[in-house]
């Protein structure tokens, strides 16, 4: 494990809004949710789960600035370090009593994500990286798993919202990943998703329309963990295409490429 004062600040940020998070989702029929948009919903846990991220990541930093999926932006005066931060990753999953989301806390440092923490409440489980220190899952050293074979490979993907992002590229792209690879996979879960691809539970794992607190920690995670990570074009910068792909070595390059053959 990282024994970092930087990942201590961010391992307690994590927890201490975990705590709500755990509570509200033991009485999920007794949340206030409101619409914030079609199939995408934000529920009073969410609210309190960033509140408590916020203060705490103000209270260790003070100077560092942070993007926040429902506060927006928040200036610092330290222009060189940037919280990316999502309270609840997962909140459909969340919302029906799934037991598959996370908190994500990711840490950019002039334009590099340089650490990173997703946090799964319901099944215990802490992912943590830092540039340079490597990536772990509680305390066991991560690695991307070895597999060099489209056939055996396991990949998840994301799908867009009710009215966003573009529906048949998708449907493209998963089909011709679904007819050479071993399974596709949906989760529900971006930061997860990256978390999986870390620990080698997901081969790989391409997503579009994403938002910068969606992915941050991910891409530390997968990189550290010796993996690749680029955006779904195969470009060097995930965070300003606002889309991913992920993988090992040897089939990172083959997801790419067949997202690229799919949308020629």
């Amino acid at each position: 494990m990282i024994s970092s004062p930087l990942m201590t600040v961010m391992v307690d940020a994590v927890r201490k809004a975990a705590r709500g998070l755990k509570r509200d989702y033991g009485e999920i029929e007794n949340l206030q949710v409101s619409r914030k948009g079609p199939g995408n919903f934000v529920s009073a846990a969410d609210r309190k789960a960033e509140e408590v991220l916020r203060d705490a990541l103000m209270k260790a930093r003070p100077g560092y600035g942070l993007i926040l999926e429902e506060s927006g932006n928040i200036e610092g005066q330290d222009k060189s370090h940037t919280w990316h931060v999502d309270p609840l990753d997962g909140t459909t999953n969340f919302l029906h009593g799934i037991p598959h989301f996370a908190i994500s806390v990711g840490l950019e440092r002039e334009g590099q994500i340089v650490a990173g923490v997703i946090y799964d409440p319901a099944k215990d489980e802490l992912f943590v990286a830092e540039r340079g220190k490597g990536a772990y899952l509680n305390n066991r050293r991560l690695r991307v798993s070895g597999r060099t074979d489209l056939a055996d490979a396991l990949v998840a993907y994301g799908s867009p919202y009710l009215g966003r992002g573009d529906h048949p590229k998708l449907l493209r792209e998963v089909a011709a990943v679904m007819a050479v690879t071993g399974g596709a996979r949906r989760f529900g879960s971006a930061a997860l998703d990256l978390a999986y691809v870390a620990c080698g539970r997901s081969d790989l794992y391409w997503e579009r329309d994403l938002q910068t607190w969606d992915i941050a920690a991910g891409i530390i995670l997968v990189r550290e963990a010796g993996g690749f990570v680029t955006s779904a074009d195969g470009g060097a910068e995930p965070l300003a295409a606002r889309s991913v792909a992920a993988g090992n070595e040897s089939l990172h390059g083959d997801l790419v490429k067949l997202l690229r053959r799919a949308n020629a």
